[in-house]
């Protein structure tokens, strides 16, 4: 069976998101199985989405909210994952969006309640059990997300700590090789 690759994306985003879009692109040369699930608004959703996907041979990539997802995968799982700029503490940041909200990529309207707050602190860890199956990439000048959290909830893990970029993660392509190494996609 070969290896499967998922690429989880964030918040407000698609499957059609620069990375993951990219990231395919460089997958085409290998023998993997590559997919970006479109996910749903609704944390517990989302998971199990991507739980649906999840082989014995699955490693992923996440970025933003995607990175919250796939660290409480690789966790629970026992996975590798890469995450990009990733939101450590998203419950925090999405309190101040609860209300109406419009995904343009997805074209989809939708609420944002405290069910969805909950459940992200729900799906929060702590403290790492497995540091040694995540690699963090993650940018200084993030815009959005504080990257101090980020490298130091990642702190016993392989970083990749780079000064300014933002929260697209300026030169993406430039880490796509570290990404493959570190998940060891063949």
């Amino acid at each position: 069976m070969a290896q499967r690759v998922i690429y989880i994306h964030g918040f407000n985003s698609s499957e059609y998101s620069f990375k993951a879009v990219r990231f395919g692109e460089y997958m085409a040369h290998y023998d993997v199985d590559y997919c970006v699930p479109r996910l749903s608004h609704e944390p517990f959703h989302a998971v199990i989405q991507i739980e649906q996907l999840l082989t014995p041979n699955t490693v992923l990539l996440g970025s933003s909210l995607g990175g919250f997802y796939a660290t409480y995968l690789s966790q629970k799982y026992q996975l590798p994952a890469v995450v990009i700029n990733p939101a450590v503490k998203p419950y925090l940041l999405l309190s101040s969006l609860l209300g109406p909200n419009y995904n343009p990529y997805q074209d989809s309207h939708y609420e944002l309640n405290n069910s969805h707050i909950n459940a992200l602190k729900s799906l929060s860890i702590s403290c790492l059990e497995r540091p040694s199956l995540l690699y963090l990439l993650q940018q200084t000048g993030d815009e959005v997300l504080d990257y101090q959290q980020a490298v130091k909830y990642y702190s016993q893990c392989k970083q990749q700590i780079e000064f300014g970029g933002d929260h697209s993660f300026i030169g993406f392509e430039d880490s796509i090789a570290r990404i493959v190494d570190f998940l060891k996609i063949t």
